[in-house]
């Protein structure tokens, strides 16, 4: 893929910022503190409403629309407490009834927000094109605190253990004091800007925080930003890191998709999917790594399901366009948005379509799938939620 605009590299990266936090049946959802939170193996074991079954009865529950005009809306949604957040184009974060899809609130900062929100503790961490990482009372949108970094923040924050962690294209990696701001370390990644979000998978237990940067997956110690251990693939890598079972997966604009030892960065296996990279972020769900292939612009790309242990390709789906959205797997489901404009429902097994919807643009932000419901943006400007039609189960 050619690298033509630092906006389309933008465009393309801020949509592998998607989160989630869903708990068991009967509990609350509290937070959303990560891109795929959970095990940033980036799966949903608590998915029950929707199945293979009657994920093919997904209708329109309601759709807002950001701004006044044609918004890009490239950010992920993160849903917690009933409610949405995501931000827009138009470089506003917004807030809204997760039921109803009516605005709470909305903050404007000074830049687009390619960044998808973090939810933690009752704060929506944010990055915006201003520069600066956001904290905000989740509930009111007022400004808790700010940090400016020296340039774009695209990346989506994590939070863990009282910190977070983000990247910006400064070329470096910071780590914040969650509840002030305050600077705790900061790393410059020696590349050209940190799109990716960090990867915090057991980040309390072995104390690695894993983040890509121009070429290379690197390791980080998760308390002092010291390096632990690098890997440099063959081009660009603007996904971010899915963990699973002590393996990172991440693509690579080199077209391939890579699996490296988390504790040591050794190469267990690569696979190509096409000459024009791989921007989606990968979900890894009983055995399968699933990711989505990009384009140069034109053309169909694919959805890929590849053996998680080997990278053997067990199925593909092509649509109409590149797939740089990246999945969410739950309940026997993949979820993924296209440059077709479309959102598709996969059997995660076979590959098979289950269900489909056309948005008014093309779908670079990821799908968000909590309690029955599918929530994704488009560049179309409008945020979307699918429910099961009524009766159907």
């Amino acid at each position: 893929m050619k690298r033509i605009s630092i906006l389309v590299l933008i465009l393309c990266a801020c949509l592998v910022s998607v989160a989630w936090s869903q708990q068991p049946a009967g509990k609350v959802h509290t937070n959303w503190s990560e891109f795929h939170r959970h095990n940033m193996a980036r799966w949903n074991p608590y998915e029950k409403l929707l199945t293979v079954n009657n994920v093919g009865s997904l209708g329109l529950k309601w759709s807002y629309k950001t701004g006044g005009g044609y918004y890009v809306l490239a950010s992920s949604p993160a849903v917690a407490n009933g409610v949405v957040y995501v931000g827009s184009y138009d470089n506003n974060v917004y807030a809204l009834n997760a039921r109803t899809g009516a605005l709470l609130w909305s903050y404007a900062t000074g830049g687009q927000v390619f960044s998808s929100p973090a939810v933690a503790n009752g704060v929506v961490y944010v990055g915006s094109w201003d520069h600066n990482v956001y904290a905000l009372n989740a509930s009111t949108g007022a400004l808790l605190w700010s940090y400016a970094t020296g340039y774009w923040v695209v990346s989506s924050p994590a939070v863990a253990n009282g910190v977070v962690y983000v990247g910006s294209m400064d070329d470096s990696v910071y780590a914040l004091n969650a509840r002030t701001g305050a600077l705790l370390w900061s790393v410059n990644s020696t590349g050209w800007g940190v799109f990716a979000s960090p990867a915090l998978a057991n980040a309390a237990a072995n104390g690695a925080v894993y983040v890509c940067a121009a070429n290379a997956v690197y390791a980080l110690n998760a308390h002092t930003g010291a390096w632990l251990w690098g890997y440099g693939t063959g081009n660009f890598v603007d996904s971010s890191p899915a963990l699973a079972n002590g393996i990172v997966y991440v693509g690579s604009i080199d077209g391939s998709m890579y699996a490296l030892n988390a504790s040591t960065g050794t190469l267990l296996w690569s696979y190509f999917t096409n000459r024009f990279g791989v921007e989606s972020s990968a979900a890894v769900a009983n055995g399968t790594v699933y990711v989505g292939g990009s384009t140069n612009g034109g053309g169909n790309s694919s959805v890929y399901a590849l053996n998680a242990r080997t990278g053997v390709l067990l199925w593909s789906y092509t649509t109409g366009g590149g797939v740089q959205s990246s999945p969410a797997v739950a309940n026997g489901v993949v979820y993924v948005g296209s440059d077709d404009g479309n959102v598709y429902a996969l059997n995660a097994r076979t590959g098979a379509k289950l269900w489909s919807y056309a948005t008014g643009g093309r779908v670079e932000s990821s799908p968000a799938v909590v309690n029955g419901v599918v929530y994704v943006g488009s560049f179309d400007g409008y945020v979307y939620a699918f429910g099961l039609k009524k009766g159907r189960k």
